[in-house]
């Protein structure tokens, strides 16, 4: 099982990314499924815990087959997805990805959201072998490294100003800035893929996607700020219902599209020669 312990720092108090975190998944998950796969919304209601108290379950299949390297589609199904539960008790969350015909596939993150910029040595209370496994990452928001087919001018915070709250651009330097709000997410990710001869390469990959993931969603949970910044926890829900339902639409018009394209092509791979040639032709059960 390999483990990073991601942090990080955005421009924003705890309070207001309570609301930017929703709003930025509900639209980015949209945005990513107009691709093609996306997010399909299987469930999202209320869910009181009995350690965390009052909170939200989602669950989500997450379909993904298509971007995905060669060495493993090589290895799945056609249609292939992976389901995400989490359970949201902010400033704490639990989330875990699995995958029906891969039982040793396990992705599990905690999260924990504090007003610093990344000083907390252990802020999803994990226990001390985790601890003394895993490696810290610090994302940079404004300047590590972006994929060239994530980068988009207007969510580059180096670039990015706030006009309804004044913050941005983000310079180098910025962490330091204590003249604007100053929040961390942690994230503690620990992948699991216990299949020998595949088990490093796989998790490896893993935490890279992760990586990147945090890193373009958090860019755009700050970059959107004007959008989400004066909704309440209402609203914000009122407009994930609506994203929802609009993603799920797409992403079922494809499976019924990939459904139907697998169906005949097995179909064709059964059918008898004077099917696919000429009537006149004689076929595999037509001898006579």
């Amino acid at each position: 099982m390999l483990t990073k312990e991601y942090r990080i720092p955005m421009p924003l108090t705890t309070t207001e990314y309570k609301i930017g975190q929703l709003y930025m998944i509900a639209k980015h998950s949209n945005e990513q499924s107009c691709t093609g796969e996306g997010v399909e919304v299987c469930a999202n209601h209320p869910y009181e815990d009995a350690k965390y108290g009052a909170g939200q379950f989602t669950e989500k299949r997450i379909h993904l087959s298509s971007r995905l390297p060669p060495w493993i589609r090589s290895m799945i199904p056609r249609i292939f997805y992976v389901t995400e539960k989490a359970w949201n008790y902010y400033p704490h969350t639990i989330t875990e990805y699995t995958c029906s015909f891969l039982p040793k596939f396990i992705i599990n993150i905690q999260t924990s959201y504090e007003d610093n910029s990344g000083t907390s040595e252990n802020a999803v209370n994990a226990t001390q072998d985790l601890l003394d496994s895993r490696e810290v990452d610090f994302v940079d928001i404004a300047f590590d490294d972006i994929l060239p087919k994530h980068y988009k001018i207007e969510e580059d915070l180096k670039l990015w100003k706030s006009t309804k709250t004044g913050r941005g651009p983000l310079e180098p330097g910025w962490l330091k800035n204590d003249s604007q709000p100053m929040m961390c997410s942690y994230k503690f990710v620990s992948a699991s893929f216990e299949v020998w001869g595949l088990q490093t390469r796989v998790e490896d990959y893993v935490q890279k996607v992760v990586r990147e993931v945090l890193l373009v969603g958090h860019r755009q949970a700050v970059a959107w700020l004007d959008q989400w910044i004066h909704m309440n926890e209402a609203d914000v829900r009122q407009y994930e219902q609506e994203m929802s339902a609009a993603t799920n639409e797409k992403v079922l018009i494809q499976q019924e599209t990939e459904v139907k394209a697998e169906t005949e092509e097995e179909e064709e791979q059964f059918q008898t020669p004077s099917a696919l040639e000429s009537p006149n032709k004689r076929g595999w059960f037509n001898w006579s």
